[in-house]
């Protein structure tokens, strides 16, 4: 078996609201990944297995401004639980556009003066990009489908 699987399902309450948002968390863990060592925190850990790539302001420039292909970028922060499940999708979407659209994390916290440029106000924000100019945007946690209707119309322009 190539890949172990975990599922959890969990419920958290967000603190500034009476929203209950819940989700799926599935863990997963390449045989050939094992042999690493795990960094320590979900979200540093999760960056191991993740399809998309984290981006920084370091790295913006020449990932996202400067790519010969279509690029998409999730806006998230570590704290935020419907980005958790954006992330998710994200991910999937990274795996089956391969080749076709470069696929991007970029942690608001962290790199807040990129999201201050693009206007994100809230998270999870995913940006689309083509030839270094923003095209496409999708504001909160939608279904996948809203996702691939924008990356069509980004790959058709």
């Amino acid at each position: 078996m190539d890949t172990i699987y975990q599922l959890k399902k969990l419920s958290l309450r967000c603190p500034t609201s009476c929203y209950v948002f819940k989700f799926e968390i599935i863990h997963y863990i390449e045989e050939r990944i094992l042999e690493k060592k795990l960094k320590g925190t979900i979200e540093q850990d999760i960056s191991l297995f993740s399809k998309a790539a984290v981006v920084t302001k370091d790295t913006w420039e020449k990932s996202v401004l400067n790519s010969d292909s279509p690029v998409l970028v999730e806006f998230y922060a570590s704290w935020c639980g419907p980005c958790r499940m954006v992330h998710r999708i994200i991910d999937e979407i990274a795996g089956e556009y391969a080749g076709r659209l470069s696929c991007f994390i970029l942690n608001t916290d962290d790199d807040f003066p990129i999201a201050e440029d693009y206007e994100i106000k809230a998270v999870p924000v995913v940006l689309l990009f083509k030839n270094g100019e923003k095209r496409e945007s999708v504001v909160g946690t939608m279904p996948k489908d809203f996702y691939i209707a924008a990356i069509e119309r980004v790959l058709k322009s």
